[in-house]
């Protein structure tokens, strides 16, 4: 007979025919079955439950990363602006030494007296052609014909010919360079904050990926205002130079720039650096 054709009871009674079924073993081999079937479908519910738990997992976690999109307040950054040395000042020229000029010849004056008879020789006066280009003194001396008359070469004079720098034109235009550069109101740090606060990135800008650096020029004028602004160079496009040429309109009024002691009008570049947040 094939042992694996009975089935499994009938074929634990033939086996333990004759002997004690109340031991262990009996009881263990008639329910074998019965445990093994209890482990494998409390094996798969096991594996069930955390596959399950799993799929929910990544679930709940898709559902709360769904990607926004996040807007990012663009900063302008500021290139470092340079400011240019003064011009160095001129002194003025030393004073000319020049010798004093010699004194002319002169000729003494003749006061004329009416007196009766001839009059001698040496009391007349000099004849017209004695004189020539001598001048009328109050004695006679010797000199050269082209010189100044004595009265003029005395006093406190020392033969110095004083030499005044002449004051500075008023310029009728704006100028390039000056002495003092125009300034913002508290400086470079100031000014950095205010375009900061002040510049808004233009919509179109950003929609299309649109930055770069726009140079503005503009005059500040002698009273510190902001006048004739405008942009210089490629132009960036979306909106950028239009926002640039607003924020330095709105400018407060400047320091003015100076040139010998005054307040001048100014040409003044300045660059505006457009940069979209990563």
């Amino acid at each position: 007979m094939d042992s694996t054709k009975i089935p499994g009871n009938e074929f634990l009674d033939i086996l333990f025919d004759g002997r004690n079924k109340d031991y262990g073993a009996y009881e263990l081999r008639s329910r074998y079955d019965k445990r093994v079937r209890n482990a494998i479908v409390g094996t798969a519910s096991i594996v069930l439950v955390m596959i399950g738990g799993y799929v929910l997992n990544n679930t709940l976690m898709a559902a709360d990363n769904v990607h926004r999109p996040v807007l990012v307040k663009p900063v302008a950054i500021l290139d470092d602006i340079k400011i240019p040395d003064p011009d160095p000042v001129i002194p003025p020229p030393p004073p000319v030494q020049s010798a004093p000029p010699p004194v002319a010849a002169t000729v003494a004056f003749v006061k004329p007296e009416i007196v009766a008879g001839e009059v001698p020789e040496e009391s007349l006066p000099p004849k017209m052609n004695e004189i020539g280009n001598k001048a009328i003194g109050i004695e006679n001396a010797e000199g050269p014909d082209d010189g100044v008359a004595a009265e003029l070469s005395k006093g406190p004079g020392t033969g110095v010919i004083q030499v005044e720098a002449a004051p500075a034109a008023d310029h009728a235009g704006p100028l390039t360079f000056v002495e003092m550069m125009p300034e913002f109101p508290g400086g470079e740090v100031a000014l950095g904050k205010y375009l900061n606060k002040s510049i808004k990135y233009p919509h179109v800008a950003q929609e299309n990926d649109i930055q770069g650096t726009v140079f503005i020029q503009f005059v500040v004028n002698r009273d510190g205002s902001i006048t004739d602004v405008k942009t210089v160079g490629a132009a960036k496009g979306g909106g950028l130079e239009e926002e640039a040429k607003r924020v330095v309109s709105n400018m407060p009024k400047w320091k003015p720039g100076r040139q010998n002691g005054q307040n001048v009008a100014v040409f003044f570049n300045l660059p505006i650096r457009f940069v979209l947040g990563q």
